[in-house]
């Protein structure tokens, strides 16, 4: 049984702020992770398979929710939280670092107390 809680973090490129915030937490026992981006030349491109597996979806700004859920309107999507970090940031930069902590750390530790165990 999978108890960890998929997590998917997405930006317009997935070279930068998603990529950081895969690399942040995919050491974290409780969690999976991946990261995509909304663009057609992002690194990897969101795609249902993703919305499928995520339990959770945390994207950069508000437009890539509005893309995610236009584009795939006809799925069952799961929670979409935006966290409205500006792409001002290279990949790993302390700051982007910090940001992304503050913004994630105590919502990550509410879904996985809520978090019911997958068959």
């Amino acid at each position: 049984m999978n108890t960890r809680l998929h997590v998917l973090f997405v930006c317009a490129m997935n070279k930068q702020r998603s990529v950081t915030a895969e690399r942040l937490y995919r050491n974290d026992p409780r969690l999976d992770v991946r990261s995509a981006g909304v663009r057609a030349e992002a690194q990897r491109r969101v795609n249902e398979a993703d919305l499928k597996w995520a339990d959770v979806v945390f994207v950069m700004e508000r437009d890539q929710k509005a893309w995610i859920q236009e584009r795939f309107r006809d799925m069952e999507l799961p929670p979409i939280d935006v966290l409205d970090v500006p792409d001002d940031f290279d990949a790993m930069e302390p700051q982007l670092q910090e940001i992304l902590r503050s913004l994630l750390d105590p919502e990550l530790d509410r879904l996985v107390r809520m978090k019911k165990p997958r068959p």
